[in-house]
């Protein structure tokens, strides 16, 4: 219906039939054939045709406004889509667990930034569990998560580190709230773990080792610096290190956005693959 409607207001706007025909790039037949389909589909007369041209009947003229919006909101759709395939528009929206959205997204999210400066980016930090729940509720497009849903993104791993110059044994874990996927490795393979602390952010955690407040099983990534810098040690310990795969998780690359789908192959090209 869209191009008869096309059609008819360019009838409408040229006042006869055989002009409207010429700025179409159509035979006059062939126009008016499509007017004629219209017609029918409206089951109204839209033209009085006389030696003048085409003057707009009551139902044509009552038509003209609702086929403007309708072309007009059509070609801004088809536009919108354009430049969304474009990446000139748009939004992607991504999460992350502490380690995920401190260290290992940032440079990446900058990378794409840069390259596609019109997508917006929304980014969101949150305990795996409730990361993955957004994303079934349709509230994020891609999740770095652990475990073994979606695409592999980088093999970290996380370990047992403590103080310099402190006795390990004789100081108690410092943790995550549940709900995160490191505290979950400390439930899993320290079950006996005397916690005396339950901190939300990895640099709280980081400072309270560091200050000799305790151990704690943590992200290599999220402590690579301070191992190098000698701010903390790796405890020697048979249960550490433990493999930790992140994954990426999102819906199928059919169902993903062109952002998303721009982010993801910047992410699996980017990310190293194993930590160091």
């Amino acid at each position: 219906m869209i191009e008869s409607l096309r059609h008819f207001l360019l009838i409408a706007d040229q006042g006869t039939f055989t002009a409207a025909a010429r700025r179409a790039h159509l035979s006059q037949p062939a126009l008016t054939a499509s007017i004629r389909r219209l017609e029918e589909q409206l089951d109204a007369r839209l033209f009085d045709r006389g030696r003048h041209g085409a003057t707009l009947t009551a139902a044509g003229r009552a038509l003209v406004p609702h086929a403007r919006a309708s072309v007009v909101a059509l070609e801004e759709g088809v536009s919108a889509v354009s430049r969304l395939s474009a990446l000139e528009a748009g939004e992607v929206r991504i999460g992350g667990g502490s380690t995920a959205c401190t260290y290992l997204l940032p440079p990446v999210l900058s990378s794409f930034r840069k390259k596609h400066p019109q997508v917006a980016i929304y980014l969101r930090e949150s305990p795996e569990e409730e990361g993955l729940d957004a994303f079934e509720r349709g509230e994020l497009d891609l999740v770095v998560a652990s475990g073994k849903r979606g695409e592999l993104f980088r093999q970290e791993e996380v370990v047992l580190v403590g103080p310099p110059d402190a006795d390990p044994k004789n100081l108690p874990f410092i943790t995550f709230p549940r709900g995160s996927a490191v505290r979950a490795f400390l439930d899993k393979h320290f079950p006996d773990a005397d916690i005396t602390m339950e901190l939300a952010s990895i640099s709280t955690v980081k400072g309270s080792v560091r200050a000799g407040l305790g151990i704690a099983l943590i992200s290599r990534s999220a402590v690579s610096t301070d191992l190098a810098l000698g701010r903390l040690v790796l405890v020697r310990d048979p249960r550490a290190p433990i493999p930790r795969p992140l994954r990426l998780v999102h819906r199928g690359l059919d169902r993903l956005s062109p952002p998303a789908r721009a982010l993801r192959a910047l992410l699996l090209a980017g990310a190293p693959k194993r930590a160091r």
